[in-house]
């Protein structure tokens, strides 16, 4: 198992799937199931009963976990692999198309 790049709060793109070129920010990650829940994709359909917090209950659209190996990060427009590198003493992760620090 490798080590996960993607952070929450990126900005990736789905290469492989249903919801294959959509893209949209990463909103949770799972370590150990190696999955990230993305905004706008992989969305089910879930069943829910009336309770206090959902008085109407009914259908719900939200999105489910899509795996880490089908989806890429994206810098300025295009995919990118990322790497890390040291500046100034300092572990950073870089974008490697372009070499420019992520974060």
């Amino acid at each position: 198992m490798s080590a996960i790049r993607i952070k929450v709060g990126d900005t990736v793109k789905v290469i492989a799937g249903k919801d294959k070129d959509k893209e949209g920010k990463v909103v949770a990650i799972n370590k150990e199931a190696n999955t990230a829940v993305v905004e706008g994709v992989n969305l089910v359909s879930k069943h829910t009963k009336p309770s206090m917090a959902n008085q109407q209950g009914g259908i719900i659209e939200q999105e489910a976990p899509i795996d880490i190996s089908n989806i890429m990060y994206v810098n300025k427009g295009q995919t990118t692999k990322i790497g890390y590198k040291v500046v100034d003493g300092k572990k950073v992760r870089i974008a490697k198309k372009t070499g420019e620090v992520i974060d």
